[in-house]
């Protein structure tokens, strides 16, 4: 293919087409902010598929119009693409005709049980982002309620940073609490839809931009790459969960001694192969739970 994309991000390629975007989900890993050397085959593929499936899901919801917010999506159909795009089969099932918004730097992560970056900040502080949590929490213990944690939006090759919820207000005013509102409900439905199938939704991020003066849902949502996705069967706090995520990826590297610095390791082929079952599986579970 010898189109060149606008802006290249770690898992993402972005094509600028003025009032519209394409973006294109490769097969590149990233864990810990950092890009591996091997792909995962067929990933960019699952990825791009769930979140249509969410996009297409959050249409119908009614929160949209619950909320007074958008979202960016316009179709994953190549056929539907302007050229020269709709004439590279490469990038079928893997790429997303969206609107194009100026995006507002803050990941906007919801966490409904403690794991990741938000246990290690517990551990430490007995908080995450500065809101205090019980005593004696475990590793995967689900918490009293979603919390929003915020945090800042990394270029590649950087990390991105946990902020508390202040940093943001600071910034962005009263639209901090919109986002904030806005992201706990899309968390919380979603988890209710996830249960129903066994799945347990650990935390997520959502990124939004602005477009008109209005608050648009952007880049991919509730992906196993933008979310932690457990087990229900198997759960079982005080250790990770077993998952369809990237966690595996995390726990294996992790074993290694890696020092999470680039450059990444290289991953054996039956390490790929199960993140890539992995991956399937949870696709599966999340379109039969959006039926």
């Amino acid at each position: 293919m010898d189109l060149q994309p606008s802006y290249r991000g770690k898992v993402r390629d972005l094509y600028d087409l003025g009032e519209h975007m394409v973006l294109v989900s490769t097969d590149r890993l990233s864990a810990f902010d950092v890009v591996f050397p091997d792909p995962i085959p067929d990933k960019g593929i699952i990825l791009n598929q769930v979140s249509s499936l969410w996009f297409q899901w959050l249409r119908k919801s009614g929160l949209q119009q619950n909320l007074d917010f958008k979202d960016h999506w316009i179709t994953a159909d190549l056929n539907e693409m302007p050229a020269p795009f709709c004439n590279e089969p490469a990038l079928r099932g893997r790429s997303s005709l969206v609107k194009k918004t100026l995006r507002i730097d803050f990941e906007c992560v919801v966490r409904g049980y403690i794991a990741g970056s938000g246990w290690k900040d517990y551990q430490s502080t007995g908080a995450i982002c500065g809101i205090e949590l019980p005593e004696n929490l475990r590793l995967g213990d689900r918490l009293e309620e979603p919390i929003f944690t915020p945090a800042t939006k990394a270029e590649v090759g950087d990390h991105d940073e946990n902020i508390g919820f202040a940093v943001m207000e600071k910034s962005l005013g009263s639209l901090a609490h919109r986002l904030k509102d806005i992201s706990l409900e899309l968390f919380n439905s979603a988890s209710q839809i996830m249960e129903s199938q066994g799945i347990l939704l650990c935390d997520t991020k959502f990124e939004f931009g602005l477009l008109d003066d209005e608050i648009y849902l952007i880049d991919e949502i509730l992906t196993p790459d933008s979310s932690r996705y457990w087990d229900a069967a198997l759960y079982e706090p005080g250790q990770n969960q077993a998952g369809f995520d990237k966690q595996y990826i995390r726990d294996y590297v992790e074993k290694l001694g890696w020092n999470k610095q680039p450059p990444a390791p290289s991953l054996p082929p039956e390490v790929i192969q199960k993140t890539v079952e992995l991956y399937r599986e949870i696709q599966q579970r999340i379109q039969k739970a959006l039926g």
